[in-house]
């Protein structure tokens, strides 16, 4: 019997444990995202040099490729998404539109789209910090992200080509900000080339 009770109590502890790990990587992760997100914003509203380059970038279509759920892993694995990137400001302002699809093939599927900012340094390094709603469906026993209305906050690093192509990874965050009773979120580690559509 005493033997039984300290299994019970062994399990219960690792769940424990487990459960507040996880909590604990899910507070730090998307408050740090979301709050350089922000920053980055800020920033560069109030210094839109930064966010120009002299000769402008086209419209992309970004194919990206990584692990979704890669922090938590309740129900990691492949995330594959295709975006549009709009190459003009959406109402003379740095902010540019940009539409997208993602899919995990463990029944998560997201469809968007928002704002996206390009930073420049140099000729060659571009960050890319972008928010915007998108429409969830699927969910399964091990993760349900709680509603259909999804929140991805993204910061993106990129490499410029010569033809203005990029290679690029990024870290993304999944939330619906509270709408649902539940609000366990997902953060997506994505490798992307973004194809250029037209060149200025």
């Amino acid at each position: 019997m005493k033997t039984q009770d300290l299994q019970i109590n062994q399990f219960m502890l690792k769940n424990l444990s487990m459960g507040f790990c996880d909590r604990i990587l899910c507070v730090c992760c998307a408050p740090i995202l979301v709050g350089s997100i922000l920053v980055a914003f800020i920033i560069f509203s109030f210094n839109p040099a930064l966010s120009q380059e002299k000769k402008g970038d086209p419209s992309f279509v970004a194919v990206g490729a990584g692990s979704f759920d890669f922090n938590r892993k309740k129900d990691d694995g492949l995330e594959l998404r295709i975006e549009y990137r709009s190459g003009q400001k959406f109402m003379d302002t740095i902010f540019k539109p940009f539409g997208a699809v993602g899919y995990s093939p463990n029944d998560h599927t997201f469809f968007g789209g928002g704002l996206l900012v390009d930073m420049f340094f140099g000729r060659r390094y571009v960050l890319t910090p972008s928010f915007g709603p998108h429409i969830y469906s699927g969910g399964n026993s091990k993760l349900d992200l709680g509603h259909k209305l999804q929140f991805r906050s993204q910061l993106e690093f990129s490499y410029r080509l010569d033809d203005r192509a990029r290679l690029g990874v990024a870290v993304s965050h999944y939330s619906n900000a509270g709408l649902g009773s539940k609000n366990p979120g997902a953060e997506s580690l994505i490798v992307y080339y973004n194809h250029p559509l037209k060149l200025k």
